[in-house]
């Protein structure tokens, strides 16, 4: 047997799955992206309404300049709050995607 055959068979044969026990505080780090998660999705609501507040105030004194800044936070608002939202599940289709190659 040659050296690469030997290497290809000890290549295939790991098997590596995520291990919520290997580290101390792994339960702690979950609650910690929780609640910036959580910050997150709160400070992207925040966004919208200012944003909102923008495009209402340059839309009713006719500065084009403030009702389109207004409408493009409103946009990145919704768009920041989805992947805030989607995250975990952005990270699992992913995840299984990379098992699956």
């Amino acid at each position: 047997m040659n050296t690469t055959v030997v290497v290809r068979r000890m290549l295939t044969d790991i098997s590596i799955t995520p291990n919520s026990d290997g580290l101390p505080g792994i339960a702690q780090l979950r609650n910690v992206v929780g609640a910036v998660m959580t910050v997150g999705l709160i400070l992207a609501v925040l966004a919208v309404i200012v944003a909102a507040i923008v495009w209402a105030f340059g839309s009713h004194t006719g500065n084009p300049t403030y009702a389109g800044r207004g409408k493009s936070g409103v946009l990145i608002s919704v768009a920041a709050a989805a992947v805030c939202g989607a995250a975990v599940t952005l990270v699992n289709f992913f995840w299984n995607v990379g098992q699956s190659i």
